[in-house]
């Protein structure tokens, strides 16, 4: 069956709300013409500072309008979704002052801190379905765990539940299940706070920062962004090495955050101030705060301002070859794909995509922008449609 555009979804959410296409065109400052074309698939909604807007003014989640989560047609597809179940209850459990009375022998510390490292690792190629598989128990043990350490084990267990719930925020939110992901923040939060240490909570607020930017609820990411650059400036000299990584990450979120309300000279500033303290390669708290990284949040940024002049020259600018993490590095090839589809290189965005798809196939396929592009980029083809293109757009319809 074929999946509804984006353009159909604000078309039903309009109606609902009973408003003309003129209603809206007011409400997000356009023409009337443009949301007739947005409706009818005709206008492309390749940014996702343009989505906000529009969920915002129609009083709908972002989600409503993007279709997440999406759930394919086949087990080997299925991108990590089938464990969200056992991920939701080990989450909410956690939560629960009397899951300590459940019988469970959790692994010893040291264990876990292995299996904590391997789930990042996973995390970072964006291989869901593993590491979905992995977390349920990661996070039960950490939480038995949790009631019975004291002292430095218990800040040690603390900070694993931190990075545990940090991967399934994460990967909460590239999958689309964005309520689950908030359940993981919450128990992140509560974790970073009974640690106490400044990187510790940085750490949990930088990921605070992400989870407001994928809820569409952009000045909340950009204050708590600001708010820990305030915090973060302040330790700066400090004995803890990992304050300037996690001041330039916070930088670089608040710089995302200002893209998407359109303040140029705002995301610019922030880039600034990212460039300042960045090392050419770095992972401090799964940040991926590096030199790579930064250029690619450039290219993220130069998308978000409907700039793709500057979006090619960004392009050129990011050591592709420095990139360390399939899931940036898949980021980066769906990045530039956008950026050429807005550019009306429609070939060359297909020629971006699939490279994308090759590192992390998944990453692509749960990524609303690149599933909005590909459909698109059909529906620009009069003739000749390339397989791959259509093949692409089978695994979205399927």
């Amino acid at each position: 069956m074929n999946e509804m555009t984006p353009g159909q979804r604000v078309a039903r959410a309009r109606k609902r709300k009973g408003w003309t296409q003129g209603d809206l065109a007011a409400a997000v400052d356009r023409s009337a013409s443009w949301v007739a074309k947005v409706e009818g698939g005709h206008a492309p909604l390749d940014r996702r500072s343009i989505i906000d807007r529009l969920a915002h003014a129609l009083g709908v989640e972002v989600v409503e309008l993007t279709g997440q989560p999406y759930r394919p047609a086949t087990q080997n597809m299925d991108s990590g979704h089938a464990a969200v179940p056992a991920l939701r209850l080990a989450l909410q459990r956690a939560s629960l002052p009397s899951f300590a009375s459940i019988e469970r022998q959790p692994r010893p510390l040291m264990d876990l801190q292995r299996a904590i490292a391997h789930a990042e690792d996973l995390r970072q190629a964006a291989n869901f379905s593993p590491l979905n598989s992995l977390l349920p128990d990661l996070i039960e043990d950490l939480v038995v765990l949790g009631r019975t350490e004291t002292g430095d084990a218990a800040a040690s267990t603390a900070e694993l539940m931190v990075r545990a719930c940090h991967i399934a925020r994460v990967m909460a939110n590239l999958t689309g299940h964005h309520d689950l992901a908030w359940l993981a923040m919450e128990r992140e939060l509560s974790a970073a706070q009974s640690v106490g240490s400044p990187v510790v909570l940085a750490a949990a607020s930088w990921d605070l920062c992400g989870a407001w930017l994928h809820a569409g609820a952009i000045d909340e990411a950009r204050n708590v962004a600001t708010q820990a650059i305030d915090t973060l400036d302040g330790l700066q000299g400090s004995d803890a090495p990992d304050i300037p990584a996690m001041l330039g990450a916070m930088h670089l979120r608040a710089a995302v955050a200002y893209s998407r309300l359109w303040s140029a000279s705002d995301a610019a500033a922030h880039i600034a101030e990212a460039r300042r303290v960045v090392q050419p390669s770095g992972n401090a708290w799964q940040t991926q705060f590096n030199a790579a990284n930064l250029a690619i949040h450039e290219v993220e940024i130069a998308i978000e301002l409907g700039r793709p002049g500057d979006l090619e020259r960004q392009v050129q600018s990011v050591p592709v070859s420095e990139i360390n993490s399939g899931e940036r590095l898949s980021h980066y090839w769906t990045c530039k794909a956008r950026g050429l589809g807005m550019s009306n290189k429609p070939t060359e965005a297909l020629e971006a995509l699939l490279k994308a798809e090759q590192i992390a196939g998944a990453h692509v396929l749960n990524r609303p922008m690149a599933r909005a592009l590909i459909m698109d980029l059909l529906s620009r083809t009069r003739r000749g449609v390339h397989p791959e293109l259509r093949r692409m757009a089978g695994l979205i319809n399927a």
